[in-house]
């Protein structure tokens, strides 16, 4: 699908993307520090992406990763610094939220460290119950370029 305003296109189709940018952006962001670009590959493939485009250039990124029936955690939100400042993080969230395979979902998630007011605007809210809420969090695992020991029963390994 595509939507074009003031030169400006949202797409969903993955092949348009220029993967090299987004890689570039998300290896030096916050939360996906470090990244390796065969994890930014398949993290598209295995998710809805949107990509934010003037003319040939991609300029934006977000992507959804959803069952498209009860669930969607909207992730790896971007502009580029240079078109930022031009109401294009509204537009994407926009088009994110009226995509019609997303609709009538019961939860949406995400995670963010400082854009609180723009998701604030299209209705996310702290969690409210965050005592319900569980995650298991590897923060250095593109840093550390290993796998994580597997979880191992506390009867020992292999025992149940």
């Amino acid at each position: 699908m595509e939507w074009t305003r003031d030169g400006y296109t949202i797409s969903t189709d993955p092949d348009h993307l220029d993967r090299r940018v987004v890689h570039e952006f998300l290896v030096g962001s916050y939360w996906a520090k470090g990244i390796p670009r065969e994890v930014v590959d398949r993290s598209i493939e295995n998710s809805m992406p949107f990509g934010v485009y003037e003319g040939d250039d991609l300029v934006g990124f977000a992507r959804v990763i959803t069952d498209k029936a009860t669930f969607a955690y909207l992730s790896d939100v971007f502009i580029v610094d240079a078109h930022r400042g031009r109401g294009l993080s509204k537009w994407l969230m926009e088009i994110i939220l009226a995509h019609p395979d997303l609709q009538n979902l019961r939860r949406w998630s995400l995670t963010t460290r400082d854009a609180h007011g723009l998701y604030g605007q299209f209705g996310f809210t702290a969690l409210a119950k965050p005592e319900r809420h569980m995650e298991m969090l590897d923060a250095d695992v593109y840093e550390r370029g290993s796998p994580k020991p597997k979880a191992q029963s506390p009867n020992g390994p292999g025992q149940a």
